[in-house]
């Protein structure tokens, strides 16, 4: 945020800001001109960044819905909300815009979602990811720069890290292109890394894995699908769902909707989310794509969804291996429990739970204590259906309920979702994640 007064204290706006000012001062701008414009860039990374991407994301500001909280709050709803109906929070937040054209990217603005869009390489394969900073359109007093940074990622080069401080980050109305060559299967988180403790809390965060090599040799496991490259098929799975925790602080955000400052010491969440939103909107459906305009289409029956469209709900076979890929970018601890299911570990922090001497240090819980900036990969092999009608029903959910309020009854407004095992043979085999 900026400040209105002068505080003694030089933040990294105010420190860009005099940067910027030197350079003017020395001639600088013609020099920045050409190494965004990459003239200064190595031929290689030059290519690169004309290359068509594989992927192409927009930065905007936007709103979602929230439930209300238990106790009146004058920050919740947001009183400049354009629908309180629909419309309760102020976010940042990234918009996947991939093959929309310009005119449709710049609709666009104000359209951001949260949790971010999750997406996925394949290891030892380039992977060109586009960012375009659209700004934001409820604070036209600020100019912040956006960068995509993958927290935890191994051996990223300084250019394409996305951290400021040792790279570039993207400024308005201007578009960055990463590339990247993953050799390191497992599942990671992105931010933005620009104002990052901000920025974060805001919504701009998101899930992202890599596959491995060994995807595809059916030999190991009939699905082909596995985790890590195992040698063995013990990470093999049929469906794999993205668990991305995230918190709300209502003060911070109604205060960057209203031009103020909070106060980051006072911070006390008021939700505690997954993929975005709390239950029982997490066992929604997902969102149903793209109109005509790029705009995303809200779940069916659920319009205030329209800008949370990734559901949380995990559906099964009886008898199939399920992955969850947990990402915590909240500031706070989660202890995620699976109630009367076990949940095999498999990985952490994007590395295989086996050591170099082939020793297996994977585990078996049904509870996975996740620190702030931490991912796991857990399978869970489905029970045998009961027999009755419908699904049987398990809940996964974060039994540190004194980070979360309660609206209604239990788990209402909670960071928690549902586990669904039909019997064996009833789903027909997954295509994407979260589907």
């Amino acid at each position: 945020m900026k400040k209105p007064t002068f505080s003694g204290r030089i933040s990294r706006r105010d420190f860009l800001k005099l940067a910027g000012a030197g350079l003017l001062a020395s001639g600088g701008v013609s020099l920045m001109n050409r190494l965004v414009s990459g003239f200064l860039l190595p031929e290689s990374i030059a290519l690169a960044q004309a290359a068509i991407p594989d992927k192409v994301f927009a930065g905007t500001d936007g709103w979602i819905y929230l439930p209300p909280l238990p106790t009146p709050s004058p920050f919740h709803p947001d009183d400049l909300s354009p629908d309180p109906a629909l419309f309760t929070t102020y976010v940042f937040g990234f918009r996947d815009v991939t093959g929309q054209d310009e005119t449709q990217i710049l609709n666009q603005k104000m359209k951001a979602q949260h949790s971010a869009p999750m997406f996925w390489l394949q290891e030892g394969v380039e992977f060109k990811l586009q960012l375009r900073n659209l700004g934001l359109q409820m604070r036209p007093d600020l100019t912040d720069a956006h960068t995509v940074h993958f927290h935890g990622f191994k051996n990223a080069i300084p250019f394409f890290d996305g951290e400021p401080s040792s790279s570039v980050s993207v400024p308005m109305n201007r578009s960055f292109t990463y590339v990247y060559r993953p050799h390191d299967p497992g599942t990671y988180m992105f931010h933005c890394h620009v104002e990052d403790v901000e920025h974060v809390q805001m919504g701009m965060t998101g899930l992202v894995f890599v596959r491995p090599a060994q995807d595809g040799n059916t030999g190991l496991y009939p699905s082909g699908k596995f985790v890590f490259n195992d040698g063995d098929g013990s990470t093999g799975f049929d469906r794999e769902f993205g668990m991305h925790l995230s918190e709300m602080w209502v003060d911070s955000h109604w205060a960057d909707s209203h031009i103020q400052l909070p106060e980051w010491s006072d911070y006390k969440p008021d939700f505690s989310m997954i993929n975005g939103r709390v239950y029982p909107d997490t066992i929604a459906p997902n969102g149903q794509g793209y109109d005509a305009n790029g705009d995303l289409i809200a779940p069916a029956g659920h319009p205030r969804l329209q800008y949370q469209p990734i559901s949380s709900l995990v559906e099964c076979n009886a008898g199939e291996r399920v992955l969850l890929r947990f990402t915590n970018l909240g500031f706070m601890q989660a202890s995620m429990t699976l109630d009367g299911i076990q949940l095999h570990v498999v990985g952490k922090d994007a590395t295989f739970l086996r050591g170099n001497d082939g020793t297996d240090i994977s585990y078996l819980t049904n509870t996975i204590t996740i620190g702030a900036g931490e991912s796991f990969d857990a399978i869970f092999t489905a029970p045998p259906h009961s027999g009755g009608v419908g699904p049987d029903t398990y809940l996964l959910y974060n039994r540190n309920f004194v980070r979360s309020h309660s609206v209604g009854g239990f788990g209402d407004g909670k960071q928690m979702t549902e586990v669904r095992v039909h019997p064996s043979g009833t789903l027909p085999a997954q295509t994407e994640p979260n589907t």
